[in-house]
């Protein structure tokens, strides 16, 4: 009976040992998106990549909504193209993912779709990078786009001074930051 109650108690332990406890510095990037909830905001290039020559020139607008604690899905338009969502979400491993959702205007995933990374450490309360994930890698692999398979996103959010979205691999660069000064209407 001891034996029982001695492996109950190291399963139970170990059960306890494998749920990963809840990381401040994430909380605090989540209820800052959180606070952003509803609100949408225009960005700019700063980067000078001639690759992004067409985003420099595009009208930049971000949306954020559909915000829970655990979630918050953030349309990032670039001009008339409304095709891209940013979700940023907690993973079973206690950190946080950022997926890239593509759809083509009847809504279907169009293209390269989902692909994003997990964090792998607590970061900021202020900035979560997120490096490639192997489906990601799978994906760019299998549509043309191993170049994208060392990429690490990173997503930082200053309250009431900017959001910004970066995009890093070797020799690229790309980084978008939104004025959190000045909601717009859209």
């Amino acid at each position: 009976m001891k034996q029982i109650a001695a492996l109950a108690a190291a399963l139970i332990l170990s059960a306890c040992a494998t749920v990963p406890a809840p990381v401040p510095q994430q909380d605090a990037f989540m209820a800052s998106l959180n606070a952003l909830c509803g609100q949408r905001f225009e960005g700019r290039v700063v980067t000078t990549d001639v690759a992004d020559a067409d985003f420099a020139r595009s009208r930049l607008l971000m949306h954020v909504r559909d915000c829970s604690a655990d979630e918050v899905r953030i349309p990032f338009w670039v001009g008339a193209d409304k095709s891209r969502t940013w979700v940023i979400s907690r993973n079973p491993e206690g950190g946080l993912t950022l997926k890239h959702d593509h759809r083509d205007p009847q809504g279907n995933p169009d293209g390269l779709h989902w692909y994003g990374g997990d964090t792998t450490s607590a970061g900021t309360a202020n900035r979560q990078q997120f490096p490639v994930d192997a489906f990601s890698i799978e994906l760019f692999n299998a549509g043309n786009a191993a170049v994208s398979t060392t990429n690490v996103w990173a997503v930082e959010v200053h309250p009431g001074r900017i959001y910004a979205y970066e995009l890093r691999r070797e020799n690229r660069y790309l980084r978008v930051e939104f004025d959190l000064t000045r909601p717009v209407a859209e």
